[in-house]
Parts: C-alpha cells; structure tokens; sequence
C-alpha cells in the first residue's frame, strides 16, 4: 500500500509515472519511489515524504526510461524509510506491491536459508527475492511471476520488471484493487483509474486472480494459467475533474460539493415526488423475499449503516443489524435465509468488507441459503460493486479528501432511495410518506446551501478548540452516529482526541470527564428526543462543561454563557442526519486549520484502505 503507477511505452515514461503518483497523493502514503529499465540497468529513486522530493531526485539524476514502475508506501511493514520504500530490488528484478504478504516471514526464512539478504524491513522485499529465484529455472519472467504468485497468502497487487526483459511488465491482482490503462502503442498500471486518466481513458479491470503481461503492444491475462479475455471499458472523461480550484483545501471543496453531490444521487432515482418505475427494477424480486438486512462496513460508512438501521425499522419495518467489517469477518455470524446483505465502501475495495462479503457469499452457497448481496458504492468499477447481486451507486464524483465528507452524505441519501424502494416492494410504507420523503430529499440540497452560509459562524467556534486535547460529541437517535462521525471527522485532521456518544449514556460514565476544559458538541434537530436532549445539556453545564450547540432554528435553544449556538435550517428529523453533518465537518476542518495539520492527507492515514 498505498499506489502503484507502471508503464511500457516507446517514449520516455519517468514523468508520465511522477505525474500518476501525484494523482495518487490523496490516498496518503509516507514515502515515493520509481525504478526505470534503461541500458541494461535498472536504475532507481527513491524518497521518504511528498511525490515532490522523489520528482527532484529523478529529475537531478536525469532518469529516463521507456519501462517502469513506481509507488508511494503507507507503511504496514518497517518505518518511513529510504529503505523500506518502493521499488524493492533483487538481482535484476524491481517489483512494486500493493497490499500485504501475510506469510511474508516465512518465506524471508527460507530465502535467507538461501543466501538471500535482505536489505529492508518490509513484506515486499520477499516477492523480489521469490522472482530472482524462479528466473533460475525459467528464462521467462511470466513464467517465474506464475511460479512464485502460488507461494503467496494475503492481499496484494504487483507491478514487476526486469533488464532482460525491456519490453514486459507484468502485473498481479490478488485482493487489492489493479487497473490496465490502454494506450496506442503504449500500455500502464495503475491501483486507481485516476492516475492514467491524462493519458488514456480506455480501461481493463484486472478481476481477482488475473496475471497480465503487457508489451508495448499487447496485454495478455491469464488465470489459473489460461489465457482469458478482459473486456476494455472507456471511461467518461468527466471524472478526472479532481483539482482544488478555489478552495484551499479538497476536504473544504469537497464540503462545498455536497449539495451538488447529493442532488446527483437522487435524481438518478426519482421522477418529482416518485420513485422512478426503472429504480432497481432489476432487484425487486429479491427485495420481496427479503426479511432482514446486515449491513457491513469500516469507518465512516459504518456510520451510515449505524443511521440506516434507524430508518430501516422506523419507516418500513424491517429488521436491520449494522457491524463492523474488520470485527465480522473473524466471527461466526449465523447466515440467516432470506436477509439482504449491505456493504457500503467509498471506494468499493475496502480491504476488510470485501473479505466479509466473500465469506459470507461462500457460507450461504455451502448451505444452499437464499441471500441477497448489495453494495453502496461511489466507484462503478469496483470490486464491490461487481461482486454483489446488485449496487446502488453514491453519484459524489471523486473524493481525495482522506476524511471523508460528500462520500459520507450521499451514502446516506442513496440508502433513504433503497429503503423507500423496499418499502414500496414489500407494501410495508405509505405513499404518502414515500411522497413527503421524497419532497424532503429534493429539498435537502437547498438546506445544507442554507447551513453552508453558517461557515463564518462555526470558524470562529473552531477558535476556542485550537488549544483543547479532548472533546465529547453527543447526539440522541440517528444523531448519534452523527456524533459518532464528528467525533472521527475532528480526531482524523486534528488529532484531537474525540468520542461520540448517546446523550442518554453520558451518566453511565462519560460525564465523569466533564470539566471547564471540555468542550461538548451538541446535535440537537427539532425532533421527538429534543425535551431529553435538553436535560442532558443542563447536566453537563451543571459540571462546568462547555456547550458548542448546532441546534434547529425553532428550536429554542439559545447562545448564552458557556453555552455556544449555531442554529440550523430546518429539516425533517428523518433527513436531518444529513444536514447535521455538515457543521461538525466545517468544525473539524477549520480546527485542523488552525492547529496547522495536513488537513486532506493526515499522518498514519491512507484514503483507500486496501489491507487489514
């Protein structure tokens, strides 16, 4: 992890590969490398810290090449490093690596017993070693590559090349996500889509398995030794709109993008104040037998889950569980007939919830279960999405924000279009209430333009947060996931550390924490759970706390000494989970702006969260 680039072209490609490695930032990575075939040499770079530094060094080396290979790491093996950067190196092989290689000390034992010296602390290091090492059996370097993918166990993606073989690169795809972008003459890899979009938009989406070899000319795919065909795809140029324009910040843009975004999403399933007769057609006979729903999912978008369950129950009477993907996928869950499984990823190649999703697939068929699978997904081309029965795609265009902000809203509103769906299916919701609903939705995109022009407001909140190192968020009902999410938002930028709760848990222990130098966000909509909210603010002014309040416009909450309020547009409090996210992603962001954080690419974090 975190980015592969790769290419075999006639022209020199060592700044086709820097400029795919900046489009690749946003995922976040700790250190760059690049490694070109040229002369007989492999000649390579590498850097700890931004694609920039490694770019100069490449650039005072003069290098230059028409094969090669580069990467950016998030480290899972050894610190930030020259040495533990990619390309690694063995004899004449260079091989970059996406992923994890789990039994990766097993084999170093055995290369080492062989006299191999390894010269890094990382995984990767090993499938270097592996290859040198088949290339004494086999003058093929396909051949050795086939040799050695069966030795591997985990989650990876491989970019491997070598001096005897200047024309050839190939590529492994196995758990984390790999991309062929086809050119005239001309051929590249690449982990995300993005990073080749300047130079092609015809695409191969390797499928799990897959081993390709691309010249110049050709891309062959093989599994299990065959030869197969992968069809080529031509991607709407329009999703390489990527660049900040005016905002300081993508995660600031991407805020900003949200009314846009979310009226994107639903417009593609409405028709006025209906649900469009074409919306999911195809699932309808599925969404009949369905008498229960699991939904799967890390971070963020297991907070969406968390707010569906409410909806799910609330509006249309179905039972609904919510986990989290890295905890169910190492448990035993009981695979119930008839349930619709949900998986929500951003990116659709959420290492954790893929896993989950394949298990359970396996489990059901083994026992001859009926089960429905799902993804809720921003990316069409993903994993997921292809994976699952069917798929309801979030319309946010991309997001390079590592927090993620309009991914997270459009979950949220692509989840309300499936359950009113099921609810028309299964008879178990009024058209009335599909109808007020619906209205609602249209309506949402005009709101959170309305709470947007609060931003001065919540800026200058932000101020009183600089200097804090702990803080509470508290919500009740489907504002606690909200709470949840801002808790998250302002931990990831900010490093602050931050928990969200129940309001109704906080004398089951968090009020213990309560002082004069802890602030405390309130979610208080104008809903049924208003009156109890209150009394949970009067407890915690009552232990000196400090009260930063987004509160409905008629609610009647006011700002008055400790206590801080930022009224909000009204909204209906089944939508209101929406709105409400967006103050405490303004407060988070203009936090880690003032304490001079990396606000679109905090430490440790990676956007893309491909391995466990």
């Amino acid at each position: 992890m975190c980015g592969i680039v790769g290419g075999v072209a006639e022209r020199n490609i060592s700044n086709i590969l820097i400029e795919g490695l900046k489009r690749l930032e946003y995922r976040g990575y700790d250190s760059a490398g690049l490694a070109l075939i040229n002369g007989g040499h492999v000649l390579r770079e590498r850097r700890v810290g931004k694609v920039a530094n490694l770019e100069q060094a490449v650039i005072e080396a003069e290098l230059t090449g028409s094969l090669g290979i580069a990467h950016t790491r998030w480290a899972t093996h050894g610190k930030p490093t020259e040495n533990n950067a990619h390309p690694h190196i063995s004899g004449n092989v260079a091989v970059v690596h996406n992923g994890i290689i789990e039994n990766f000390q097993e084999l170093k034992d055995d290369l080492e017993a062989l006299g191999y010296v390894f010269t890094s602390q990382t995984d990767t290091e090993v499938v270097a070693h592996l290859v040198n090492d088949a290339l004494k059996s086999t003058p093929s370097l396909l051949e050795a590559v086939k040799q050695v993918v069966p030795q591997l166990k985990g989650a990876y993606a491989l970019g491997i090349i070598h001096t005897d073989h200047p024309d050839e690169l190939i590529t492994v795809r196995e758990g984390s996500p790999l991309v062929i972008g086809v050119g005239i003459g001309e051929n590249f890899i690449s982990s995300d889509q993005l990073a080749l979009l300047p130079i092609t938009n015809r695409f191969i989406y390797l499928e799990e398995g897959d081993i390709a070899r691309l010249t110049r000319e050709t891309i062959e795919v093989f599994v299990d030794g065959q030869l197969v065909n992968r069809p080529v795809k031509e991607l709407d140029a329009t999703v390489s709109n990527a660049s900040k324009g005016e905002y300081k910040h993508y995660m600031l843009k991407e805020i900003y993008e949200q009314p846009e975004a979310i009226q994107q999403t639903i417009s593609q399933a409405l028709n006025g104040n209906a649900l469009r007769e074409d919306f999911l057609a195809q699932a309808e006979q599925d969404f009949a037998s369905i008498q229960q729903v699991q939904i799967i999912a890390c971070g963020t978008s297991y907070h969406a889950g968390m707010i569906a369950k409410y909806w799910f129950e609330q509006l249309i009477d179905v039972p609904c569980q919510v986990e989290i993907a890295s905890e169910y996928r190492y448990r035993t869950p009981v695979i119930v007939n008839n349930t619709l499984y949900i998986c929500i990823s951003q990116s659709g190649e959420t290492a954790d919830t893929l896993a989950a999703l394949r298990d359970t697939q396996k489990r059901a068929a083994a026992k001859a279960l009926n089960i429905c699978t799902m993804a809720i997904c921003n990316v069409a081309t993903s994993s997921m999405v292809r994976e699952t029965h069917h798929s309801l795609l979030t319309l946010a265009g991309p997001e390079i924000g590592v927090a993620s902000t309009k991914a997270f809203t459009t979950q949220l509103a692509a989840l309300m279009l499936l359950i009113l769906k099921i609810g028309q299916v299964k008879q178990s919701i009024a058209e009335k209430t599909v109808t007020e609903i619906i209205a609602e939705l249209w309506h949402t995109p005009k709101v959170i333009l309305d709470t947007l022009q609060h931003n001065p407001a919540i800026l200058h909140l932000s101020e009183l947060f600089v200097e804090k190192n702990h803080c509470l968020f508290l919500g009740r009902g489907t504002q606690f996931p909200i709470a949840l999410e801002g808790a998250l938002k302002l931990k990831e930028i900010s490093y602050i550390h931050a928990e969200g709760y129940a309001a109704g848990e906080l004398k089951h222990g968090p009020l213990a924490l309560v002082d004069n130098e802890m602030p405390v966000v309130i979610l208080a909509p104008k809903d049924d759970m208003l009156d109890k909210l209150k009394s949970n603010m009067e407890e915690v002014q009552a232990r000196g706390g400090e009260l930063f309040v987004f509160a409905d416009e008629h609610s009647g909450i006011k700002t008055k000494e400790r206590q801080h309020v930022v009224h909000i547009p009204s909204i209906s409090a089944v939508l209101a989970p929406i709105v409400y996210s967006i103050p405490v992603q303004l407060l988070s962001y203009h936090v880690a702006v003032l304490r001079g954080t990396d606000v679109d690419q905090p430490r440790n974090l990676a956007k893309s969260v491909t391995v466990e």
